[in-house]
């Protein structure tokens, strides 16, 4: 059986704006609530000893916090390039033209943090 060839998806400029605007704003979302916690818990310490209890979770919602802050950045630079090539005044261009290496990076983070068990307030 022959592999499938690889599909194109073709994407207007305003419907990658849209879905960049997204994920910035799912980003922004995961570093506010995580930040609210690592407050909250920061909050609840009253002795040292209950820095040990609360320590691994502010230590996780601390990694949380720098992975939505490279997630920014590997936002930006996509966008970047977006920029770039489409400014040869083409409406429409495909993600084949995109650098795939940073599309599949920043889904895979989005993936590792959403396995992850979340802290509810």
């Amino acid at each position: 059986m022959p592999r499938p060839q690889k599909k194109e998806i073709n994407l207007t400029k305003e419907s990658m704006l849209s879905l960049m605007q997204e994920i910035y704003n799912e980003i922004v979302e995961q570093r506010n609530t995580a930040i609210r916690i690592q407050n909250k818990m920061l909050t609840m310490m009253k002795e040292p000893s209950d820095m040990q209890k609360i320590g691994p979770i502010i230590e996780k919602q601390q990694k949380i916090i720098n992975d939505c802050v490279e997630k920014k950045l590997s936002l930006s630079k996509l966008q970047a390039g977006i920029w770039e090539k489409s400014s040869s005044s083409q409406e429409a261009f495909s993600l084949s033209d995109m650098d795939d290496e940073l599309i599949r990076s920043l889904i895979d983070k989005d993936s590792e943090i959403d396995d992850e068990p979340t802290y509810k307030m």
